[in-house]
Order: C-alpha cells, then sequence, then structure tokens
C-alpha cells in the first residue's frame, strides 16, 4: 500500500484536525490529544450527520481533494485514525 512521505502525512494530519476544530467548533488542545483510536462519529456531539458534510467539504478545500458520495460511510468517520487515513489515500490520487 502506498504511503505519503512523513511532510505530506503530516500536512494530512494537520488539516484534518484543523477542519475538526473549525467546522466543529473544538479547540486546538482538544484536537492535538486526538490519537487514532479517538472516536469520532457517534462519540463527539458536535460531528452529527449535518456536521459530516461541512467536515467533508472543509476537507476537499485544504487538501484539494475530491470525496464522492459513495466513498462516505461509517467506517472512515468512526476514529481519528480512520479519517486521517481516508484523507491521507484520497491525496495520493
Amino acid at each position: 500500500m502506498l504511503r505519503l512521505q512523513s511532510q505530506d502525512a503530516l500536512k494530512v494530519d494537520a488539516a484534518v484536525r484543523g477542519v475538526l476544530g473549525t467546522v466543529l467548533g473544538l479547540s486546538a488542545d482538544r484536537t492535538a490529544a486526538f490519537t487514532d483510536a479517538t472516536p469520532l462519529f457517534g462519540a463527539l456531539p458536535e460531528l452529527d450527520s449535518m456536521a459530516v458534510a461541512g467536515v467533508l467539504t472543509e476537507l476537499e478545500d485544504r487538501l484539494g481533494i475530491t470525496i464522492e458520495d459513495d466513498e462516505v460511510d461509517g467506517e472512515m468517520l468512526e476514529t481519528f485514525g480512520a479519517l486521517r487515513a481516508f484523507a491521507e489515500r484520497k491525496s495520493l490520487v
């Protein structure tokens, strides 16, 4: 499986943390504490179905990617690590 170079991976990580902070109104300290296992959808009250659209749109804008409707599922939003890994894969295309 292809992986992003470390600098690109750090850029994606920062973008995902920034998007979650901006769209959900979370503090930088809170998003900085997220680990790969941090649960998102269903665990963060701020991340409801309406906020998901905002998160995905903002990720597209910040990373210059396109997220198709059929790519969005509960698994990709389950944890911070899953969302970051999804964004990394999209950045490789």
